[in-house]
């Protein structure tokens, strides 16, 4: 039986935290120690997302997938009915993967840098690093799983504190033919 990865975020980083009380980031050589194994984390998680992009480029799967997207929270607008291709939406997910690491490593630059935090720095060595493992796209191209099931596209949202109130993207039959008879014509990306 596995542990949802939010809870196993939550135990880890209660654990990090009660281990972050322990080490001394006074010494300059522990502090350097902690500050690498931050960018090495980040180094392996960006040379893991390359690698999924080498290999979505790889395969370049032209496979059709219509999807109906949410209407933005707080829209009035109806919900749209996107196709695009598998390899088209693989690169799309993954541009996000980039753009939240990248924030993430712009956040820590501010928070430790600026505001001096040292503590965080060893918490976003390992937890960015463990969700980028347990993310679809890894685990589709780089882990060699079938995409059935949860690995079905489109991904389901992670559940999150706001993932109620947003709506959820679907990708079924039904859905799709839904907003395709109402006439709420879709976008095609190329």
């Amino acid at each position: 039986m596995a542990l949802n990865p939010q809870v196993t975020n939550l135990l880890l980083i209660l654990f990090l935290m009660q281990s972050s009380k322990k080490i001394p980031f006074s010494d300059p050589t522990m502090l350097n120690g902690i500050r690498a194994a931050y960018v090495l984390s980040n180094l392996i998680i960006l040379g893991l997302y390359f690698y999924v992009q080498q290999q979505i480029n790889k395969k370049k799967d032209m496979t059709t997938l219509k999807y109906v997207e949410p209407a933005p929270m707080g829209s009035t607008d109806e919900p749209k009915l996107i196709t695009t291709t598998v390899h088209a939406y693989d690169t799309q997910q993954l541009r996000g993967l980039y753009r939240s690491q990248l924030m993430g490593v712009g956040m820590m630059a501010v928070m430790h840098l600026y505001f001096k935090y040292t503590n965080p720095l060893l918490i976003q060595s390992i937890i960015p690093l463990k969700g980028a493992v347990e993310n679809n796209l890894v685990k589709i191209h780089l882990l060699g799983r079938p995409a059935v099931g949860d690995l079905k596209r489109p991904f389901k949202a992670a559940a999150g504190f706001m993932a109620g109130l947003q709506g959820e993207t679907k990708g079924d039959k039904k859905s799709v033919e839904q907003v395709e008879r109402a006439g709420r014509g879709g976008v095609k990306d190329e």
